[in-house]
């Protein structure tokens, strides 16, 4: 057997334990698959006096986290400590420019600073890996880079927050509203206190910029994701989509629009409407779920446990495994100077269904100036169904799903009604996710 592929571990919160106690209980069955021992020789974090439930006296305790990345009994450093910046994008940079493989979870580093990580792994000749910072436990990224590799891929979407997936599912479940799930999800410990970047999409919008870089071959960019969160869907808009035949999820999708010279690439994370045939409209709890679309394989779906310490650290040994056999690849799927640069997507030319929800003032002339903005917008409304008093003021809800057509359209509609003394909240609009 080959000389053990040493590794030092930076971070020793719950996924970076998990590593240590499957590397531990599936040693066997792992040196068999990697062909050789994957063994942890340094180990890090910020409490070196912290009982973490496991023996960590074989391993040699380094104080400084930077100096992993230059120790010559070290092969592949294991980044586990977040954050987009600061020490873990630091030691990413030390790592990988001492000619050590890297490998992490940490999707907002990926996100932001992917593209120059993998120019400086390709300069070193050294592999960069990154399978837990998509969907936990999923192989979402090896399934996009190489089981679909033979596929253009058209179409990238899919449920990539367990946060907010929970609330939505449990507020259809039982009818609470948006405030009670998101309290209740703490308490269980599938939100964090600061919830912010789950619920108003950010988490979900790192993890697809990821994803369209590797399905589309394409620089990762971040910035061009517009994300909307979950904060102001209603217990009534769930109430509403279920009489229509939806439920509400907040979903990724990233897809080339083609109808310019050059393709362009929409990247947005919104709450949508998906119908109760979808397979994406199943997936309720904190389950994470990823749908790519290739023009000769058809629709793909990934789907299992999107965090926690088992599934996050299954993927990161996974990746450990690919470097023991020598498996490295490109990053993001074509060599890092191949990668295309896609201009932002117009989102206005989206053709697709909308739900709009509106907070009114119940008087008469409400319904007839929303209709009158939408005739003129040339939005054409399938449907409108007006609520009764949503509360104690004399607000009701007025909620329409509009037939086909472009965005752009829409938009025009709600800038017409902007300032209009009838409405008392900002319209919610949520995209009908297409089958």
């Amino acid at each position: 057997m080959a000389e053990p592929l040493r590794i030092a571990l930076a971070g020793l919160g719950t996924v970076g334990i998990g590593v240590i106690e499957l590397l531990e209980t599936n040693r066997s069955t792992i040196e068999r698959r990697a062909g050789r021992e994957l063994q942890i020789v340094a180990i890090n974090a910020r409490d070196r006096s912290r009982d973490r439930g496991i023996d960590l006296s074989p391993y040699i305790w380094v104080d400084d986290m930077q100096a992993m990345a230059e120790r010559g009994d070290v092969d592949v450093v294991l980044e586990l400590v977040g954050g987009s910046d600061g020490p873990a994008l630091t030691l990413a940079r030390a790592a990988l420019d001492a000619g050590k493989g890297f490998v992490t979870a940490n999707k907002a580093m990926i996100a932001h600073h992917g593209l120059a990580l993998a120019e400086q792994a390709a300069l070193r000749g050294v592999p960069l890996k990154f399978e837990a910072a998509v969907a936990g436990g999923i192989p979402v990224v090896k399934g996009l880079r190489e089981g679909a590799a033979a596929n253009r891929i058209e179409r990238i979407y899919g449920i990539l927050n367990g946060t907010c997936n929970y609330i939505l599912s449990e507020m259809e479940r039982t009818g609470a509203d948006f405030g009670d799930m998101l309290r209740a999800a703490q308490e269980k410990g599938y939100a964090e206190a600061d919830p912010t970047f789950d619920i108003e999409g950010v988490d979900a919008a790192h993890k697809l910029a990821i994803l369209a870089g590797i399905g589309f071959g394409a620089r990762v960019d971040f910035d061009h994701v517009a994300a909307t969160g979950i904060g102001e869907v209603r217990a009534a808009d769930i109430t509403q989509a279920e009489s229509l035949g939806y439920v509400i999820r907040l979903v990724g999708i990233a897809s080339l629009d083609r109808s310019e010279k050059r393709p362009t690439l929409l990247q947005r994370v919104r709450p949508c409407l998906v119908g109760r045939g979808h397979p994406l409209a199943a997936v309720a709890g904190p389950t994470n779920a990823v749908v790519a679309e290739g023009n000769f394989v058809g629709r793909l779906l990934f789907q299992g446990a999107g965090a926690g310490a088992g599934p996050t650290a299954s993927a990161v040994v996974a990746d450990l495994i690919d470097i023991a056999r020598g498996d490295s690849g490109a990053p993001f799927s074509v060599p890092v100077e191949q990668l295309e640069q896609l201009a932002p997507a117009d989102p206005g030319n989206r053709i697709g269904r909308d739900y709009i929800r509106f907070t009114v003032n119940d008087r008469p002339g409400v319904l007839a100036e929303i209709t009158a903005a939408m005739r003129d917008a040339e939005v054409s409304i399938e449907s409108l169904i007006q609520r009764g008093r949503d509360h104690e003021g004399g607000e009701v809800l007025v909620a329409m799903v509009t037939h086909e057509g472009p965005e752009r359209c829409v938009a025009k509609a709600l800038d017409l009604l902007d300032g209009s003394p009838s409405l008392t909240a900002p319209p919610l609009v949520m995209p009908i996710l297409k089958d």
